[in-house]
């Protein structure tokens, strides 16, 4: 019998104790022998939940257990969780975590860690909550090299815009909706702000790149400056707008980015609604795949979770090689990456058709039906630092700008 530790009681923890009880007899057929839950750390108690006879608030008890040889952190955050699982792994058991800010942020030196003690760090759910897409690349695609991952990895975000696009809310107004639903935190800044996708994509990049890609050096550009005016332009170009996180080799150096792009139809991504994530995997051998489902919620993350339980059970003592190295990644400027732009003007296009064709050269000009007092156009492909140097003489007639994804 293996048993397991599971640390936090809260929405995911709850949920991998739920898989685990319900899909007892395949999960054990699976692993080849019993997989119980001996531990479930957390600071409440738990009155009628049956999960009360294993509740410990204590976690030396799982810390000093020889029995336990996997720990399950869903806490979240970066502390108390990083001392609890890097004191696991140096005690010899796996960790499974579905915490993002943890392995974006300390994932190469616990991976490390886990490799020193022929343990195993698992984090398939901190990517693409029910969606797998860790083991997919670090097992089934290992014979190619990925070139481009780019993904709508944000539930809350995503819902929030096609809301935008196909009803005309305005962002406040689904901000608002997506909050009373349960889609969003109160305070939905990881959210709208696009950290949250963007230490996924930091998590993906690192993968790939097989270093080690810090968030903070991805630039990032949340939804929150998204109107009614830029939908209609999108519908009106028979294009839609999303919330991307994307990392793209361009010859020997890797870009990374998150911000909302255009897309058009024939994209793979154009027609990803609602609350749903996909994530468009591009390799040099395997070509386009797709990877689609829940981003998050309880069960779908729980499960994901739960499937690396069941891999760190299967191979007890044995390391399985997942990870990047410790050396950071410098990512190519932003500045150097070459796309289209879509810019929305103040004013008529009679008055300034001239000076930006001189600036720009040949642009496609949109108008949006019931958008009045302004224009937008398309430019040309250019590196984002030579739009932002012609744009700078516009800079006082320019109401936004949105990359194109082509």
């Amino acid at each position: 019998m293996i048993k397991i530790a599971v640390l936090g009681y809260g929405t995911v923890g709850s949920g991998v104790v739920e898989v685990i009880r319900t899909n007892e007899k395949v999960i054990d057929q699976r692993v080849g022998e019993e997989l119980r839950i001996k531990y479930v750390l957390d600071l409440r108690d738990f009155p009628g939940d049956p999960v009360q006879d294993i509740i410990t608030h204590n976690f030396e008890d799982i810390l000093k257990d020889e029995e336990v040889k996997i720990v399950v952190e869903v806490m979240g955050g970066i502390e108390p969780a990083y001392t609890f699982v890097r004191q696991s792994l140096e005690a010899g058991k796996s960790v499974a975590t579905s915490n993002k800010a943890l392995v974006a942020k300390h994932g190469a030196s616990l991976l490390k860690l886990a490799k020193e003690k022929n343990v195993n760090f698992l984090f398939e759910a901190s990517v693409g909550g029910g969606i797998p897409i860790l083991r997919p690349l670090h097992s089934s695609l290992t014979g190619d090299v990925i070139e481009e991952i780019t993904g709508i990895l944000n539930g809350t975000t995503n819902y929030m815009l096609t809301k935008m696009f196909y009803e005309g809310a305005d962002y406040e107004e689904v901000l608002k909706e997506a909050q009373d639903n349960g889609y969003a935190e109160r305070n939905p800044e990881a959210d709208v702000e696009g950290y949250d996708a963007c230490r996924k994509i930091a998590i993906l990049s690192s993968i790939i790149s097989g270093q080690q890609v810090d968030f903070e050096d991805i630039y990032c550009e949340g939804i929150t400056k998204i109107t009614v005016e830029d939908m209609k332009y999108a519908k009106a170009m028979g294009m839609t707008i999303k919330l991307l996180a994307s990392c793209k080799r361009d010859g020997e150096k890797l870009n990374a980015m998150v911000a909302p792009f255009l897309l058009h139809r024939e994209h793979p991504l154009f027609s990803i609604n609602g609350v749903f994530n996909s994530i468009f995997v591009h390799g040099n051998m395997l070509g386009d795949a797709m990877f689609y489902g829940s981003g998050a919620g309880k069960l779908p993350t729980a499960s994901a979770v739960v499937g690396d339980i069941v891999e760190e059970a299967k191979h007890l003592n044995r390391n399985l090689g997942v990870g990047w190295s410790e050396e950071k990644l410098a990512l190519e400027d932003k500045k150097d990456v070459k796309r289209r732009f879509f810019v929305r003007m103040k004013g008529k296009k009679e008055d300034f058709e001239e000076k930006l064709t001189e600036e720009f050269g040949m642009l496609q000009y949109a108008k949006a039906e019931g958008v009045e007092g302004e224009f937008g156009f398309l430019t040309p492909v250019m590196p984002e630092g030579e739009y932002e140097k012609k744009a700078e003489t516009f800079r006082d007639s320019i109401l936004g700008m949105i990359r194109v994804e082509e």
